[in-house]
């Protein structure tokens, strides 16, 4: 499988239970990870047949920037269903952070895979 990544998207929104951090935006880092098979893609150099990253990151910043969510575990979710909704998209990693969120650490955060449901 080949993959579409997108890193490092740097998105302000409010995450987290505390009452200042429903009230003020904070910085939330989200690194994807889409596996698609991107040989048409490749060959026919049609952006139809390609996983559209400019798309997928747009779809992602709107989201953050727009639901409030409680855990990074539920963003991450919310995340992967919007990339896994891209037809060609079969499987997702999904890396959400929280810069300066613990004293004394870079980062906290979770990564999730998820994959398509066959139907």
């Amino acid at each position: 499988m080949d993959h579409v990544i997108i890193k490092n998207l740097m998105v302000r929104g409010v995450i987290g239970i505390s009452d200042h951090e429903r009230r003020e935006r904070q910085d939330i880092v989200v690194n994807v990870d889409m596996s698609a098979d991107l040989q048409v893609a490749g060959e026919s150099d049609n952006i139809e047949d390609c996983v559209n990253y400019r798309t997928v990151s747009k779809e992602i910043i709107k989201h953050v920037e727009t639901r409030g969510r409680f855990t990074v575990e539920a963003l991450a979710a919310d995340i992967a269903a919007i990339c896994l909704a891209h037809d060609a998209v079969q499987k997702v990693k999904v890396r959400i952070e929280k810069p300066g969120a613990v004293r004394f650490s870079e980062s906290v955060g979770v990564e999730i895979i998820r994959k398509k449901v066959s139907g």
